[in-house]
Parts: C-alpha cells; sequence; structure tokens
C-alpha cells in the first residue's frame, strides 16, 4: 500500500512544522520569481517545499514516499511493516523476485 495523497500531506505538514526556518523562507519568496516561472506564489512555494521535502529525503538515503510513511506512521514498527509493504508492492510490479529485491535495496524482511 502506497503513501495516499492525505499521507503525503500530512508529512508536508510535520516536516514544515519541524523546520521553522524553511517557513520562514517559504513565507517570504519573491513573488517575481514566480511571475518568471508563469506561477502563482502558492505553486511556487508549494513547488519548493517538496522540492526540499525530497532533498531531505535523499540526504537520509530515503525514497520520498519512505519520508512521508517515517513521518506518519505511528510507531517505528508501523513505518517498517509498511515501508516493506510498499517495497515488496514494488518489486511485484516490476516482476523481481523478493529475496533478490531486498539484496537489490538492502532491505531486511
Amino acid at each position: 500500500m502506497a503513501a495516499s495523497g492525505q499521507q503525503h500531506e500530512q508529512a508536508l505538514k510535520r516536516f514544515l512544522e519541524e523546520r521553522p526556518e524553511l517557513r520562514v523562507e517559504l513565507d517570504n519568496l519573491n513573488p517575481l520569481l514566480a511571475q518568471v516561472k508563469g506561477e502563482t506564489l502558492a505553486q511556487y512555494r508549494d513547488e519548493r517545499l517538496h522540492e526540499a521535502f525530497e532533498a531531505e529525503a535523499e540526504r537520509l538515503g530515503l525514497f520520498a514516499w519512505e519520508l512521508t510513511l517515517l513521518l506518519t506512521a505511528a510507531t517505528p514498527e508501523d513505518y517498517q511493516a509498511q515501508r516493506l509493504d510498499v517495497h515488496r508492492e514494488v518489486a511485484e510490479m516490476a516482476g523481481l523476485d523478493w529475496q533478490e529485491y531486498c539484496e537489490l535495496y538492502g532491505l531486511t524482511p
């Protein structure tokens, strides 16, 4: 079960709440930069938030969906279970054997 859109929105909210300096930066973006890109200020701000979220996931060595799960799971055990479920789905979609997939991505099933 991949992370839902609602889960991702919750994760973004928590991510931003835990980074007040990022909130200040996003609240003070230059509207001309948005205009140059042909976006509203809200769209431009949202794009910058998503970029920061992706960068943090990369810094942690995670996929963005893993960071979403990490920020929204009730417990560390819940996070691990959800994470393995999604990885299992990906392995199935890719047609890879589960053990082979785990070795490829360094997972412990």
